[in-house]
């Protein structure tokens, strides 16, 4: 409850933004056991509640870090994250419920403009979270131990790095390499169990954003092991993507596929 008033107190607009991501999630979670609307092959639900959990994660984790910036538009970042990744989530939320694609749905001018502006709204999120990467290697920070401050800018850096690479996915028009879309995949996160899916790599990098500053503040306590720690992590990383774009499934099982198959 104290890191959660502390939050609060240091980025209200992103702290309140997060919250909601985090009961949309619930609510979207719920949505999958109860609904069986079906888009290319999997619960329409799943989807929008990845999106609005992982922006609950992100909202939560920038509230955090920005508050460290002595001289920065505090405002205008929270804003433009705010319209942003909620706009994203509206619209995946509303495709869903419709049993409509949101993503790689080119089957009319509409569908074509919207995916293009939730590309541009992606783009955009990461372009002002690149802003924070910079201002973080301007400005210094007395009294924040270095290896935390270090974990900051290499989770930023790599965070970065993975959301671009969504491109890969955007231009092939599917997640999935060496298959169609939909079938068996991972419970929940729905990673391809037959084919290559480059969420793995996306989702791993992404999340480094967490990853990082958590073990470098209270596991590591070293600048070196902080270091070290993002080298294995980014190789991690780089390894599931290059696993993917061979057309390899991150975990491959027939046992986990029809598991998931009745699931979802």
């Amino acid at each position: 409850m104290q890191f959660l008033h502390l939050i609060r107190l240091k980025n209200a607009e992103l702290f309140y933004f997060g919250l909601i991501c985090l009961i949309l999630s619930v609510v979207f979670i719920v949505l999958s056991r109860v609904q069986d609307i079906q888009v290319a092959g999997t619960n329409a639900w799943i989807k929008p509640f990845k999106f609005s959990f992982s922006t609950f994660l992100y909202a939560w984790a920038m509230a955090c870090y920005c508050s460290y910036l002595p001289s920065f538009n505090l405002s205008l970042f929270n804003w433009g994250i705010i319209v942003l990744l909620g706009f994203e989530i509206v619209y995946i939320a509303i495709q869903a419920g419709r049993g409509q694609l949101s993503h790689f749905n080119l089957s009319s001018s509409f569908y074509s403009i919207m995916y293009s502006l939730m590309a541009l709204a992606a783009s955009g999120a990461t372009l002002l979270t690149a802003w924070v990467a910079v201002m973080f290697f301007k400005e210094s920070f007395p009294d924040l131990p270095d290896y935390y401050v270090w974990s900051i800018r290499l989770a930023l850096i790599i965070f970065v790095i993975f959301s671009f690479e969504g491109f890969v996915m955007g231009s092939a028009l599917k997640h999935t390499i060496g298959g169609p879309d939909g079938g068996a995949g991972l419970p929940i996160l729905n990673w391809s169990t037959r084919f290559g899916d480059p969420r793995v790599a996306h989702f791993i990098g992404m999340h480094a954003l967490q990853v990082l500053p958590l073990l470098s503040f209270y596991l590591l306590r070293n600048k070196w092991l902080t270091f070290l720690m993002a080298a294995l992590y980014v190789a991690l990383a780089f390894f599931t993507l290059v696993q993917a774009l061979k057309g390899k499934p991150f975990i491959a099982g027939r046992s986990i596929s029809k598991v998931t198959e009745n699931k979802i």
